[in-house]
């Protein structure tokens, strides 16, 4: 991508944080949550590698299921330029603006980085598995023109158990690394087995095991996203390590091109969230500007329609290659968790074995049938709905409950906002 297009391509963002959306100073609205002190809790996840070449493989972790022909795993990264701060013009222009503060802005730099990479397109990139005693290398797909690389692989269950003893691999997690000229990148992939009475979990992002404040609309999205130090949920940290080294999979419609900073922090670093597979959403940058500048208005998470046809996606098949094991689904009430759980139950009932829900709108009092038979994680002050979300909220739970009329929260401190409506 060309400087012109760069800054064609990030100019509508910026005027969005330039509106002030990301003035760490003012005063937050009622219903916002407050910020969560920060409690530190081991991880075991490896740090992703310090890019020393001329281009970096972002590989998403993912995972290994087992049947007749042996362990079938799917390479999945995205080739690009190395991580550095976004475009300099993109940045001065914030800085004079001061939309962030000092803290806020390296977090932007940080954060929107990913956005302003070039893809690369036609890359071969080759990867081999750490201290594999055969020296296999395996080549992926070439790069699309946004940078994808990807391949299927089998390994024999001998392959597969050498790797994990030369590893010293005792969670079934294995490491693989780019070796073509010119690549850096670390990957993760888990094997799991598809055990009788076997228990995994899946896992939202947003509002889930992060404050994003979704609900409360656009500003509060850009500022919890690109500005904002990250806020965790560490109640639901514990709630997760509670269940013991089970195989976690993070499902979330928000874009790829986040996932360096979350794994950075919510998984290696002091979020304290398990080691897991991500499925994202890749936010593509050969758009036309139309469709540039509508997406860009949703760089933090997606629409809620395409949440939700992603979600159901990428938890069947999960299921599907794990047709024994029974799955936790944990989410929140601001966009469409409850809706997409209730219908992966009703079509895999004997899969499901809990349903959790963060509660972050108040629904278990004021929209109970959204939440029937999940158990309730109560969430105390409730983030108020914005009106364009609860529009689009509504509308994706009308289809979901034709003959249910989907109320607003209009207790307090949510009475304000329900007032302007």
């Amino acid at each position: 991508m060309n400087a012109n297009t760069r800054l064609m391509f990030l100019t509508p963002l910026v005027a969005v944080l330039l509106s002030g959306w990301c003035n760490n100073n003012e005063t937050p609205k009622p219903g916002t949550a407050t910020p969560t002190p920060t409690k530190i809790l081991k991880t075991n996840a490896p740090a992703r590698l310090e890019v020393l070449t001329g281009k970096e493989v972002t590989f998403f972790p993912g995972y290994g299921y087992r049947d007749a022909k042996g362990w079938n795993i799917h390479l999945r990264g995205w080739a690009h330029e190395p991580r550095t701060h976004a475009n300099a013009v993109i940045t001065q222009m914030a800085k004079i603006k001061g939309v962030c503060g000092d803290i806020g802005m390296k977090n932007f730099q940080v954060r929107i980085s990913d956005f302003d990479a070039d893809d690369e397109a036609s890359e071969v990139v080759i990867v081999k598995f750490d201290s594999d005693p055969e020296d296999k290398s395996y080549t992926l797909d070439k790069s699309g023109p946004d940078g994808i690389v990807q391949t299927d692989l089998v390994l024999t269950d001998d392959q597969a158990k050498q790797l994990l003893d030369k590893q010293g691999s005792s969670n079934q997690w294995l490491t693989y690394r780019a070796i073509s000229t010119g690549h850096t990148g670390l990957g993760r992939i888990r094997l799991i087995e598809s055990e009788p009475n076997g228990t995994s979990l899946i896992s939202d992002i947003d509002d889930t095991i992060k404050v994003t404040e979704v609900p409360a609309g656009q500003d509060a999205i850009v500022k919890n996203v690109f500005c904002r130090e990250y806020q965790p949920l560490p109640e639901m940290a514990e709630r997760y390590r509670v269940l013991g080294d089970i195989p976690v999979h993070y499902v979330s419609g928000g874009p790829d091109q986040l996932f360096g900073p979350i794994y950075d922090f919510f998984i290696a670093g002091p979020g304290g969230f398990p080691e897991g597979s991500f499925h994202l959403r890749f936010f593509p940058k050969n758009l036309r500007l139309s469709e540039g500048r509508k997406n860009l208005r949703q760089l933090g998470v997606s629409t809620l329609d395409a949440t939700y046809k992603h979600k159901i996606k990428e938890i069947t098949t999960l299921m599907k290659n794990f047709p024994d094991r029974k799955f936790i689904l944990v989410g929140d009430s601001g966009e469409v968790d409850p809706e997409v759980y209730s219908r992966i139950r009703s079509e895999r009932p004997a899969q499901v074995k809990a349903i959790w829900i963060r509660d972050v709108i108040n629904d278990d009092e004021t929209n109970h049938f959204r939440l029937e038979g999940m158990e309730v994680i109560k969430v105390n002050p409730p983030v108020c709905v914005q009106n364009k979300h609860f529009i689009n909220l509504s509308a994706r739970i009308k289809e979901s409950y034709p003959t249910k009329e989907y109320k607003r929260n209009t207790a307090p401190p949510c009475d304000k906002e329900a007032k302007k409506t």
